[in-house]
Order: C-alpha cells, then sequence, then structure tokens
C-alpha cells in the first residue's frame, strides 16, 4: 500500500507542476555551451517562458511528456517513499531501545532514493527528450523526433482515460469514503444516522480520529474499479466521435 499510494500521490503532483518542468527543461537547454550575449534569448524568465511556449507551441504543450513524467514520479516516488516505509514499518529505523536511528533513518533514504532514480532514470530521458520538442521558432537544445503516439491513435485517448482517472480517484475518494460510510452507518427508529450528522461531519470525524490516510482508504481499490471505467468510458467516447465524424463529413 506504500508504494501505491506514495505514487498515486507523487501522479496527482505531476498534473499540476509539469508545466513548470517543461518550462525548466527549455530553460536550462536555452544557450547550451554557448557563451552569454552570442545566442537569442527566446525565454527570458519563467513567466515570460509560459507564454511563449503558450503562444508558439500552443496550450497543450505545457503538458508535454506528461505520460512519462506520471511514470517516472510513480516509479520513483512509489519506490522511494514505499521502501522506506517499509523499512519504518519493519523496525529497522530503531535501536534495540526502540529509539529512531539516524544514521539508519539516512541510509535507508539514501538507499531508497538510489534505488528510485536508478530505475527511474530512463523514463525521465524520454521525458526530457519531450519537453524540449518545439516548433524551430522557439526550439532550444537538440530536438529529437520522438512521437510516442500516431496522429488520432486510439492510444492517445486511453492514455488520456488513465491520467484523468488518476486524477479523478485522488479528488473523489474522500467523498467515496464518506458516502460509504454514511450509507453503512446504523440508524435509530426514526431512521437517522447515530454516527454523523451528515456529510461534513463525517468528514471532519474521519480526517481528526485516522487523519488523511483515513481519508483515502481504499484507494487502490478505487482505482482499480474507476480506472478502467474511466478508460472505457473516454475511449468508447473517442471512437464513436471519430466514427461519426468520419461519414457524415
Amino acid at each position: 500500500m506504500d508504494f501505491l499510494m506514495s505514487g498515486l500521490a507523487a501522479c496527482g503532483a505531476c498534473l499540476f507542476t509539469n508545466p513548470l518542468e517543461v518550462v525548466k527543461t527549455r530553460m536550462q537547454l536555452q544557450g547550451e555551451l554557448q557563451a552569454p550575449g552570442t545566442y537569442q534569448r527566446h525565454y527570458r524568465n519563467v513567466f515570460h517562458a509560459f507564454i511563449t511556449i503558450g503562444k508558439v507551441d500552443g496550450l497543450a504543450a505545457l503538458q508535454k511528456g506528461l505520460a512519462p513524467a506520471l511514470l517516472y514520479q510513480f516509479l520513483m516516488n512509489g519506490i522511494r517513499l514505499g521502501t522506506y516505509g517499509l523499512a519504518d514499518a519493519g523496525g529497522y529505523l530503531h535501536t534495540a531501545e526502540g529509539t529512531l536511528s539516524r544514521p539508519r533513518s539516512a541510509a535507508a533514504g539514501a538507499l531508497a532514493g538510489v534505488m528510485g532514480a536508478y530505475l527511474g532514470s530512463p523514463i525521465y530521458m524520454v521525458k526530457t527528450h519531450l519537453q524540449a520538442q518545439a516548433t524551430s521558432e522557439i526550439a532550444v537544445g537538440h530536438q529529437y523526433k520522438h512521437q510516442i503516439f500516431p496522429p488520432q491513435s486510439w492510444k492517445v485517448a486511453l492514455v488520456a482515460a488513465m491520467v484523468s482517472g488518476i486524477a479523478v480517484v485522488l479528488a473523489m475518494t474522500p467523498f467515496d469514503v464518506v458516502s460509504t460510510r454514511l450509507y453503512n452507518q446504523p440508524t435509530d427508529a426514526q431512521g437517522k444516522g447515530l454516527m454523523y450528522r451528515g456529510v461534513l461531519d463525517a468528514l471532519l470525524q474521519t480526517a481528526r480520529t485516522e487523519g488523511i490516510v483515513g481519508m483515502y482508504k481504499g484507494i487502490g481499490a478505487s482505482y482499480f474499479r474507476l480506472g478502467p471505467h474511466t478508460i472505457l468510458s473516454l475511449f468508447f467516447w473517442d471512437r464513436l466521435r471519430t466514427v461519426y465524424y468520419t461519414y457524415t463529413k
């Protein structure tokens, strides 16, 4: 569970931070091995880079490399945080007296970090290549011509659905937990719930008593249930739209 929760949490954050990764990659490649003042600066600062990329490459370009970025975050953080969590749960980070050992904790953290970085490195390379891709007008660095999926491929819809499934599960699981508990709580003779007064009360009680982990109980099962549903729904919707527009033109 530590691996899954760590990986999903990192993927959720990646959906919001990936545009910054695109900007960072472009700015770091700009003027590569060229003396200052001898090259054209397409990106003057972070905000200018956002505007330039969105204007020239399109807003979708700010999410370039999202698929490998999600996979990288899931693997790296899932392995890193999950391995450390397992070491902590197994008691390897504590001394015989039960106190936390700083040397053991540091060693476990370093080992988990190395494992995550090593396994995620090839995916990070692909992500960098895709995020550097730009139109010739604002291109920086070497331009690889990777194309994960051909235009209009059904695989594009499939990947988009998988990503949206992660976002939906992260946003909806706390409410799903509360819904399940409200439906399952005992009631009095008048049918009034004995444990929760309503949605807000159930959210507050769960958060206070069980913490953030309690709000995400069953998140793995939720994704494996909601993920396929979202994937198939969006996939069939995309296919039906393609067929419709093909035969109505």
